[in-house]
């Protein structure tokens, strides 16, 4: 990544996903059922992309053979909530490659552990039932999660709003806008709070 795009994620990072959503239209933001599964969870990164048969996790197996310090794993897991596609054990491998959170869009499981060890997960679903692990998918491709395409690379923002994904080309420009809204708002906030 650039240094005018980690300087964009930097900038971003620091804002609420809604004003960033806000700056781009209201496009590039999940499906709001794509939540984090534990209070508090931020993530900002570059987008890792997995596309995996429902239910199977195999190819998040192979991805952390892959993955770059800073990445976000973004699993299109076709919305299935019936298997969990990573849990804690995933969660610690990920932790010990610098991995900075996952997006899924299917389940995932052990929301407590992977809460205390501050790994950022966002997903459709939690249950307690496994994965399978027999693929096939594709790591680093296009892929569609919570109704919105994502590329490798793209920066990824979660907070306890959701998630958004800036396309890395719109990075700079984005930021500058999110930093105008956001700056917008505050000054509304501070206008509602003189008035009280």
């Amino acid at each position: 990544m650039s240094e005018t795009s980690q300087d964009a994620l930097a900038r971003l990072a620091a804002l609420p996903t809604a004003n960033i959503g806000d700056a781009m239209d209201r496009l590039g933001v999940l499906d709001s059922r794509i939540r984090p599964i534990w209070p508090g969870a931020r993530v900002a990164g570059r987008a890792f992309t997995i596309w995996t048969r429902s239910g199977d996790n195999a190819l998040i197996h192979q991805a952390l053979d892959v993955v770059e310090p800073g990445d976000v794993i973004v699993v299109n897991g076709g919305g299935d909530e019936s298997r969990a596609l990573i849990g804690e054990l995933i969660g610690q491998r990920a932790k010990n490659k610098g991995v900075a959170g996952f997006v899924i869009d299917g389940a995932v499981r052990d929301a407590g552990g992977l809460g205390e060890m501050g790994m950022p997960v966002f997903a459709r679903a939690v249950t307690p039932a496994g994965p399978y692990k027999n693929g096939p998918g594709h790591l680093g491709r296009t892929v569609a999660v919570g109704g919105v395409a994502i590329a490798p690379g793209d920066l990824i923002l979660g907070d306890a709003d959701g998630v958004v994904v800036v396309p890395l080309a719109d990075a700079e420009r984005v930021a500058q806008a999110a930093e105008a809204v956001f700056v917008t708002e505050e000054g509304k906030r501070a206008a509602i709070l003189e008035s009280a």
